[in-house]
């Protein structure tokens, strides 16, 4: 975990925050990720003349991240229909990490030193404290965070996934454009299909900052995939997840959202859980 990459992701965690904040500002879920998913692909359309096709090896883990990347933003719809973004969101991010560590750790052959092993599980304690940001979970609770811990799952099955594939492929450029390329269009051919006529005039108001937030989230990604060429997997999959930090003060300085005692005991773990990775 070299400082470069430390600071890249952390940018990359920032990114992250931003196109998260306006997705949750879009209300329509389906067209706000129909858009993500089209401002993404647009966003990395010019590098086709660049990269170039990908090899063929590079196919299978492709299309096994296309699978995965579409189970996550499903999930993750159905995590905020059925419950708090404040809830969900944190539950989700706070998974990942722990999962990636240990899938790294018994499938990829990852040595992970005991600091960043504490790291690791330090930012996703801080994470897991802001589930109760809200008061402790009540029985209706349940089905939307078992949604926000399926989601999680999701997040790390991509993340080794992608990892995997742009170690393989040496080229974390094209892996992205690829990506986008590829997922870029299914949400969008749905709302399509189920919205026809009113497609149109329902996308109207929203298209501009909807495209926006997935030229965001290219970036944000595309600097995690050059970060994983260093094998730190499980570190920076926990690194990126200070997002939710990020995603505090965008709520708090542009959302007028009350920080309140938890979250901040919350955030202060995370970072300390950071300063253990970069030490």
């Amino acid at each position: 975990m070299t400082t470069p990459i430390v600071v890249a992701v952390l940018v990359a965690a920032l990114l992250h925050a931003a196109w998260n904040a306006i997705a949750h500002a879009i209300t329509d879920r389906l067209l706000g990720f129909a858009l993500i998913g089209l401002g993404g692909m647009f966003a990395t359309l010019p590098l086709l003349f660049v990269v170039g096709m990908p090899p063929p090896e590079a196919w299978p883990l492709l299309l096994a991240s296309l699978g995965t990347h579409l189970l996550y933003l499903t999930l993750l719809m159905l995590s905020y229909r059925t419950g708090d973004f404040g809830q969900v969101y944190p539950l989700a991010r706070g998974t990942a990490p722990w999962v990636v560590a240990l899938i790294g750790v018994l499938l990829l052959g990852e040595s992970l030193p005991p600091q960043e092993l504490v790291g690791v599980l330090v930012i996703s304690a801080g994470l897991m404290i802001l589930v109760f940001a809200g008061g402790l979970p009540q029985r209706h609770h349940v089905p939307a965070l078992l949604a926000a811990f399926a989601t999680g799952l999701a997040i790390a099955s991509y993340t080794v996934v992608d990892a995997y594939g742009v170690r393989l492929t040496q080229d974390p450029l094209g892996y992205i454009t690829w990506i986008m390329m590829l997922q870029g269009p299914v949400f969008f051919l749905v709302a399509l299909g189920t919205r026809r006529k009113n497609l149109v005039e329902q996308l109207r108001p929203i298209w501009k900052v909807g495209l926006f937030g997935g030229a965001v989230s290219a970036g944000a990604y595309g600097l995690v995939l050059w970060a994983q060429l260093s094998g730190a997997v499980a570190g920076i999959a926990a690194l990126r997840e200070t997002s939710i930090v990020f995603a505090a003060l965008i709520g708090l300085v542009f959302f007028k959202e009350r920080v309140g005692p938890v979250r901040i005991v919350a955030s202060t773990v995370v970072v300390a859980g950071v300063l253990l990775l970069t030490l």
